[in-house]
């Protein structure tokens, strides 16, 4: 007899409603096929510096292995805000506006609950990362969404921005450089952002996790701006530019009155980030910049050869400001985001993303990682080179 019950019909209405993961559900076609060059995963190829690694085993040989405060350890705290006053023009308080969690995700996820009530509205733009438009929706907030284009080079369109500005607008999300397309803002548009920002009361969430991963001179962040200090969240992590995607450790920086909201959420959900990796993040930030520079270099060159061999192609792609990735164009073939993909995944073993996953103004272009050996770029280029010379016959 078999009493196995369906409990689908039980299952959270907004949650039922949610897609998957873009990138995860294509990547499970991914599992199990052999000799794959994967441009897909936005991890870094770098094993994380040793220095880093080494002080992990210090801790672990120390017996550091209890809780933390719930805020994290004071003393990476206080290394945090010294390192955005050096490198972002914006002072915080290590004590109270600071604030460690586990990765960039964590923190935007509190931040999204410590601040949005039911219809709040929250503007955001695509293509974008896979979590925004889910992390809106999971706290009940209203999306409202700006098209990012090739026009602009998809930067954040600031008429589009202008005219989505409701009475509802609680919130705009930012992430520049940008995870698909690598882009970013110039200071004109940070200027323009703010003034809107503050002419409507706006709280501003700035992700920043690939800001050092800058092929230009770097901008200041939002918040560093007159009058941004107070209304902005300052969101990053250590996963990207020092190669420790695997420590999960994330922080967020802000208003006190907003940071002590996000902690009340995060001491009954998480309760404090891993020690260990809390360590580890306190050695790259007193030890690990020469690494994360070295990282850097070599990401730059890696764009040079994959923007010029996609273009020799005939895959129009333009050259990212920042991040790991490439946001080619694939309109000139024919196919759609999901089948390009698929079809050079079966054909060529090549593995990107498809562009949808990021948002449906994403169809038409490919997430290219290029988080790679130079070795391995230069033969996934070999083969979408076959492959896309094998659809015009």
């Amino acid at each position: 007899m078999n009493n196995k019950k369906n409990h689908s019909g039980k299952i959270a209405d907004h949650v039922q409603k949610m897609g998957k993961s873009g990138i995860r559900e294509f990547f499970d076609l991914v599992i199990g096929c052999d000799d794959v060059i994967s441009l897909g995963v936005g991890e870094p190829d770098f094993v994380t510096p040793e220095v880093i690694r080494e002080r992990v085993v210090y801790s672990l040989k120390r017996g550091q292995t209890s809780y933390t405060s719930n805020q994290g350890l004071m003393s990476l705290r206080e290394e945090i805000c010294k390192y955005i006053d050096k490198d972002y023009g914006v002072k915080y308080c290590p004590k109270t506006e600071c604030l460690i969690t586990v990765g960039v995700s964590e923190a935007l996820d509190l931040a999204m609950r410590a601040l949005v009530n039911p219809g709040d509205e929250v503007i955001y733009s695509e293509p974008c990362y896979v979590s925004y438009n889910a992390e809106i929706k999971l706290t009940h907030g209203v999306p409202v969404l700006i098209e990012n284009t090739v026009k602009t080079e998809f930067s954040l369109d600031i008429e589009q921005l202008r005219d989505k500005v409701t009475p509802k607008a609680k919130i705009l999300m930012l992430n520049f450089p940008c995870n698909p397309t690598g882009a970013t803002l110039n200071l004109e548009q940070m200027k323009e952002i703010a003034e809107i920002a503050i002419a409507n009361d706006l709280i501003v969430f700035t992700d920043e996790i690939y800001s050092e991963l800058s092929y230009i001179k770097r901008l200041p962040t939002i918040a560093s701006l007159p009058g941004m200090r107070e209304r902005t969240v300052f969101l990053h992590g250590f996963s990207k530019a020092f190669a420790m995607t695997g420590f999960r450790i994330g922080y967020a920086c802000g208003p006190a009155e907003i940071i002590a909201a996000m902690n009340k959420i995060h001491q009954y959900t998480i309760l404090c980030a891993p020690i260990m990796a809390q360590r580890a993040a306190e050695e790259a930030l007193k030890n690990g910049l020469g690494p994360m520079e070295k990282m850097r270099q070599a990401y730059e060159k890696r764009r040079d050869l994959m923007v010029k061999g996609l273009n020799d192609i005939g895959l129009e792609c333009l050259n990212p400001k920042g991040a790991f990735y490439l946001f080619p164009s694939i309109k000139s073939t024919g196919l759609s985001s999901m089948d390009f993909a698929k079809k050079l995944l079966e054909e060529q073993k090549v593995a990107v993303v498809p562009g949808t996953a990021f948002g449906a103004c994403g169809e038409g272009y490919i997430r290219c990682c290029y988080a790679a050996s130079t070795e391995k770029l230069k033969e996934a280029l070999k083969k979408m080179k076959i492959f896309v010379a094998g659809l015009k016959k």
